[in-house]
Order: structure tokens, then sequence, then C-alpha cells
């Protein structure tokens, strides 16, 4: 919706000139919204009509280029660290926030969503219906509004009791405003790459399903439809908070 408001002016011009001048992955993001805005407006053949004057393509990412970059890039997981501790140390109003990121590893946007219904559900007495202090579980399936979507989902997330309890007593925070805050800094966003060491750091502690599960990562896979059943894994919190405490020992 963002994208396809800032550049609009594209589409309804006729003019996809400036779209060479971007990088391989804006640019496919931008051609992804113009896309969605041209069907709604009726213009989707006009819009490939456009996409071929202008010698554009979609681009896509091999997997092997992806293991690739992942193998290349073996001892970039300290500086998810240093981005932190920098994002911190320019702006302490987000330190809670980025703290909830680290060891939920969920997306960017369910991390906002998570954070800000924590501290309005405890304002109104309410948290218990969102947080599990037993089990010291985020039960986002309860709000499949915000979590359960056609193609990203989130069901649960094992948080400390003590994390919640600093979250409960911070302020709102909205996902445009703590973009801007950290660009203001000269700094760059790495939240994907903080969920993405979530995920490999874990596993150290976690097999490949239960950190698909906990990553709302659901695959089509027989096992993970018929056979995996967090409920019946009666460590799984204690290795999850496990791979948190190291994680915040390491941060």
């Amino acid at each position: 919706m963002r994208y396809a408001k800032k550049y609009s002016h594209f589409l309804l011009k006729r003019d996809f000139s400036e779209l060479n001048t971007f990088s391989n992955c804006k640019r496919n993001h931008v051609l992804k919204a113009l896309s969605a805005l041209a069907k709604f407006l009726g213009m989707y053949e006009e819009f490939k009509g456009l996409m071929k004057s202008y010698g554009l393509k979609w681009s896509s990412v091999k997997a092997e280029d992806l293991i690739i970059s992942r193998l290349t890039n073996a001892n970039g997981n300290s500086t998810i660290f240093k981005w932190i501790s920098e994002v911190k140390s320019e702006l302490p109003k987000l330190e809670v926030f980025l703290d909830f990121v680290l060891v939920s590893g969920l997306r960017y946007n369910e991390s906002i969503r998570a954070y800000n219904l924590i501290i309005e559900l405890a304002k109104e007495g309410k948290l218990s219906e969102y947080y599990n202090e037993e089990n010291g579980v985020l039960e986002h399936f309860r709000f499949k509004q915000h979590f359960i979507r056609r193609t990203k989902k989130a069901f649960i997330s094992f948080i400390p009791k003590q994390l919640i309890e600093r979250i409960s007593k911070s302020e709102r925070l909205d996902w445009c405003q703590i973009q801007n805050w950290i660009k203001r800094k000269d700094l760059r966003l790495k939240f994907s790459d903080v969920r993405e060491f979530w995920a490999t750091y874990m596993t150290k502690h976690l097999r490949q399903p239960e950190i698909d599960f906990l990553q709302g990562r659901v695959s089509a896979s027989v096992f993970m439809r018929n056979y995996f059943n967090p409920a019946l894994i009666i460590d799984l919190k204690e290795r999850v908070f496990k791979g948190i405490a190291d994680l915040k020992v390491l941060a």
C-alpha cells in the first residue's frame, strides 16, 4: 500500500524509467505494488506493456545463490548485536522493543502488533487473555485478525515474564515512526536480519520444525501437517528459554 501510494505516478504517467535506478530488491517491491494497483484500476495490460517497453523483469533469487550468500556471510552475525547496540545507544526509547524483537523471532510488523497489544491489554487489566503466564507464552492465535494471515502467520511466542512486564510499562510504537527514527540516525534497518539470526541461532536448542512453528512457517510437509504437535514436547519451553538466555548474554 505504501509503495503503491508513493510511486503511483509511475503508472499514471506511464513512465517507468526511474525504476531502473532502484536496487533489484526495491524495484521488485515497487513493481509488485504497481501490479496490484494496475489490477485495481483496470490497467494491468498497460502495466505489462510498460514493463516490456522499459525492459523490466521480475527478479528472483535462486536457492543456490541464497545458500552461497549465507556461507560467505558466516561471520556476519556479530554485526546483528553491534546494530542492536548502536540503535539502543542512539534511541534508548527502543531498547525494550529491540529486546522483544531479539527474543521473539517474530517478523517486524508482528513484533509491533504484539508489543502494542501487550501494552493495550495490560492497561485494561486483560493481559491474561494474551499472555499465558504459567507457560510463559504469548498466544497470538487468540487474535487471528492480527496474526493469522494468508501467507504469514504467528501462533505462539515464548517470552520471559520479566520482559512482558517491561513492555507493559512502555509506550505504544508505530512501525513507520520506528523506521524514520532509525534512518534519521543514519543507521540501516535490520529487523529481518535479527529474525533470520534468531532462527539460525536457535538450531542449537530447537529442531527445524519447532523453529518453523514458532516463526509461523507452517509448511505443507506431511510431518508438519499430521505429526508435529508442540503440546507433546514438554521441554519446548525450557529449550526456548535456554536459547533466549544465551542470546541475552551475547547481546
